[in-house]
């Protein structure tokens, strides 16, 4: 049969690379399943002592700030301790035998080693009546049969001697409550990190659940065939694999919040699905160039050589492409930001070298069976070239028609709020979330203040009389002035509603603007929300430049074009803009609760915008990679404008409306899980993808290339120098 492929270049490095494949394919997949089963055992077996999981952290991003500088100060006088509450409900307080009970039985709790101190109404010397317990006490008065109990424990333990501590008290702290013939329930923040990164394990876990075998069965129909079909995915384990183990080695650098695993190897999975789609596509077109009915080594290696030469080279850019974008991340100050940045960049590199050396690997192994099922070389007419010519005819009504579509759905981005959750992360019947939200409800002089001042004076009077101002502002409960040291002041205000609500927000603002005889550092959970949103607008232009600028430069070394490159980042932004506005329709406006299973909190988790642009821009540039180098081979090779762009659209049509699809079927994994901040991750990068994938690939790509005409190819003269000289090709 003749090889209907233009004739190649010399042979490529990457071609090279195919061609060692192809002659020691099974040495190549065994070292791979080494490697596998070594990351899976560090990452998750916990063969060095511990698990990533037992190393994950939970909390608001935080960057250094003024709110972060007044944590220090407080630090400094009152250290924070480790803490274990335990609500009581039902005891009869006003029984002097259930309180002696409950007093005898709490008195045992002082005793576990690691306690520094128990807070509790029935340890007060005048008796549960004593008005300095009333904070401890459900409405204040014994009368409603409800109290807490608090347990202070020692500064400085280690983690064996905290757990245990913490056991131990636990299980005397509920014998409080069985010897008054009560309920109790205990909470702590350490019970709500392990809430937090239990269920997302659980997430990851029901998301792989679902995605891999979904995947396998929509490739299976896409390839015909189990054997293609279970490739990509197994190169997706292994991925996921190297992923798991790169958060473990950062986890030992920085803290790494849970959320970033299931972002982190949500990406790798849909990426090493992606990569590994294109690359057993490309080997069966190569494959089915062969003269011979079973396919001899050399058509074998031919086949390796050119799959690893084109789609590796596609992979390579696409790869980069998406490590540029998340390399993006490494410019915010948020040290969680740089950690998703690093591992999103290490977790691509690993997709992309599975993808170009693995994945052809067990192509070859499995060339026999894939050549029963070789499909003859692409036909130039279907359904995407038709699609094309069609869009061609009209182009400007196809251009018109899509960006009225996506401005539409960007709008809803106009009026975005962000905030940062605590608890409500969690399901709203997880235990610790219930737990603390009853906490804040019944016992509110135990909760956080909203916002909270640190006076660097002390003269107490002057503060008081500054503080006062504040009594008036909108949402304003009660402002408490209290010492904090012997040079300090600290003052405590609360706010009625969340924590980061616009009331809350606009005090902090408000105090911040407010001059003081005196040094003034505001913190609280909305100071800090609006020191970290301040510290990404600062640095965000730094990184969109990267991010531009080091995309610009690939795709212009990949096509040679300048207009190429800015038409594609134009694309980008209106089709995320479009999905985020998706995102706050859904969850800051509340629609689809009852579908997605989630209870909206009138706001975004403020990493999503960030990371829907990083992730999204990535994959969008994924799929543009994907059409664009198969245009630009069709087009170096002496088609038209319109006729490559027709025939590219008809090549790689099927590869990215499956890898659409396949990676909105990983997404939807994840936004089937139970933590908000993954879910609203899920649903942002499926529209996305979705959106990316059909608008944007489909039509506009086609639209506008075919208005630009012969100007798709224009770059000025140094620069097209330049590119004969360094451009990446075959």
């Amino acid at each position: 049969m003749q090889n209907p492929s233009p004739a190649g270049p010399p042979r490529t490095r990457l071609a090279r690379l195919g061609g060692l494949i192809a002659r020691h394919p099974r040495t190549w997949v065994a070292a791979w399943a080494v490697i596998a089963i070594a990351c899976f055992a560090v990452a998750v077996g916990g063969v060095t002592g511990e698990s990533l999981f037992e190393r994950l952290h939970s909390g608001a991003p935080t960057v250094e700030s003024e709110s972060s500088r007044a944590q220090d100060v407080i630090a400094e006088s009152q250290p924070a301790l480790e803490t274990l509450t335990m609500q009581v409900t039902g005891a009869d307080l006003t029984d002097a035998a259930t309180v002696q009970a409950g007093a005898s039985a709490t008195r045992e709790v002082a005793q576990v080693p690691g306690v520094k101190t128990v807070r509790s109404p029935l340890l007060a010397p005048g008796g549960v009546t004593d008005p300095s317990v009333a904070p401890l006490l459900k409405g204040g008065t014994p009368a409603a049969g409800g109290f807490v109990t608090v347990v202070d424990f020692e500064p400085g333990l280690d983690k064996a001697a905290q757990d245990a501590a913490e056991t131990q008290a636990e299980t005397r702290l509920l014998a409080v409550a069985t010897s008054m013939d009560a309920q109790g329930s205990v909470g702590s923040t350490s019970k709500v990190i392990e809430a937090i990164t239990t269920t997302v394990e659980r997430d990851l876990l029901r998301g792989e659940g679902i995605a891999l075998p979904l995947t396998f069965i929509v490739m299976f129909f896409v390839f015909g065939g189990f054997v293609a079909a279970g490739m990509p995915v197994v190169g997706a384990v292994v991925s996921i694999g190297g992923a798991l183990l790169s958060l473990f080695v950062f986890s030992h650098v920085v803290e790494l919040d849970a959320t970033v695993v299931n972002i982190v190897t949500l990406l790798g999975l849909g990426l090493s699905i992606d990569y590994g789609l294109l690359t057993v596509s490309r080997f069966r077109e190569e494959l089915a160039h062969r003269e011979h009915e079973v396919p001899t080594r050399e058509e074998v290696a031919h086949a390796a050589e050119r799959t690893v030469a084109t789609a590796g080279r596609t992979v390579l850019f696409s790869g980069l492409t998406v490590a540029i974008a998340l390399a993006g991340l490494l410019v915010f100050e948020a040290s969680i930001m740089r950690a998703i940045g690093v591992a999103g960049v290490s977790v691509v590199l690993v997709a992309m070298v599975v993808a170009i050396t693995l994945v052809p690997a067990l192509c070859v192994v499995g060339a026999k069976r894939l050549s029963r099922k070789a499909v003859e070389p692409t036909s130039d007419v279907g359904f995407f070239s038709r699609l094309a010519v069609g869009v061609q005819r009209r182009p400007v009504i196809v251009i018109v028609g899509v960006v009225v579509v996506l401005v539409t759905l960007a709008l809803p981005t106009l009026s975005m709020k962000l905030t940062s959750s605590g608890t409500e992360l969690l399901p709203k019947d997880a235990p610790q979330r219930v737990f603390f939200e009853l906490l804040d409800r019944d016992y509110p002089a135990l909760s956080a203040p909203e916002v909270t001042v640190v006076a660097r004076t002390a003269d107490t009077a002057a503060v008081t009389a500054w503080a006062q101002q504040f009594r008036s502002s909108p949402g304003v409960e009660a402002v408490v002035v209290r010492p904090l040291g012997s040079t300090d002041q600290r003052v405590d205000i609360r706010v009625a509603g969340r924590p980061t609500s616009d009331e809350a927000q606009d005090l902090v603002t408000t105090i911040r603007g407010t001059s003081a005889p005196f040094v003034t550092l505001t913190t609280g959970q909305a100071a800090g929300q609006i020191d970290f949103l301040d510290s990404m607008s600062a640095r965000a232009p730094y990184a969109v430049a990267l991010v531009v600028l080091g995309t610009f430069v690939l795709l212009f070394l990949m096509t040679g074009s300048v207009v190429l490159p800015v038409k594609a980042l134009l694309l980008n932004v209106i089709s995320l803009g479009a999905a985020l506005g998706v995102v706050v329709w859904i969850f800051q406006e509340g629609h689809l609760e009852g579908l997605l299973g989630f209870t909206s909190v009138g706001a975004i988790e403020s990493m999503v915008p960030f990371l829907v642009l990083a992730f999204g821009f990535g994959l969008s540039m994924d799929y543009e990679v994907f059409l664009l180098s198969r245009i630009v081979e069709f087009h170096r090779h002496g088609a038209g404008n319109d006729r490559a762009v027709s025939l590219g659209l008809q090549r790689t049509g099927r590869i990215i409306t499956s890898a659409a699809l396949l990676i909105v079927i990983v997404f939807g994994g994840f936004v089937a899980g139970d933590i908000l901040i993954i879910k609203e991750m899920g649903v942002a990068l499926v529209a996305a993808v979705a959106i990316d994938a059909t608008l944007v690939r489909m039509l506009l790509v086609p639209a506008t290339m075919t208005v630009l005409g012969r100007w798709n190819w224009w770059a000025p003269g140094p620069l097209r120098r330049l590119h004969d000289r360094f451009g990446i090709t075959e």
